[in-house]
């Protein structure tokens, strides 16, 4: 059983910041990547950032150089740092991981339960 904490979400106005936090904690060995996905209403989920284990980052177009995404692996944490949001950031957030339950189990993913972010003035 793994369960994903996620925080930090909320209402911020146009050009504000915000700063997403998703905790894993449970039957985990050791996760291979963290990321962050978001769900517009009318809109299919896309990926917004991940990061590996090793650091290497992944972003979409729309939030290179606002969003900056950084993981605590001895915390099982991953943070998105959101700057200079815009309207169309608007989204429910989840957070994502992919472990390994055990040294030899294979790659397995799950989701958090989803944080709101809406940019509205």
């Amino acid at each position: 059983q793994v369960q994903l904490v996620e925080s930090g979400g909320g209402l911020v106005q146009p050009g504000g910041s915000l700063r997403l936090s998703c905790a894993a904690s449970g039957n985990i060995f050791s996760i291979r990547a963290m990321g962050w996905y978001r769900q517009a209403p009318g809109s299919q989920r896309e990926l917004v950032a991940s990061i590996m284990r090793d650091g290497s980052v992944n972003y979409v177009d729309s939030v290179k150089g606002r969003f900056t995404i950084s993981r605590d692996n001895a915390k099982n944490t991953v943070y998105l740092q959101m700057n200079s949001l815009k309207p169309e950031d608007t989204a429910v957030y989840y957070c994502h991981v992919e472990y390994r339950a055990t040294v030899l189990a294979g790659i397995r993913d799950y989701w958090g339960q989803g944080t709101q972010v809406t940019v509205s003035s």
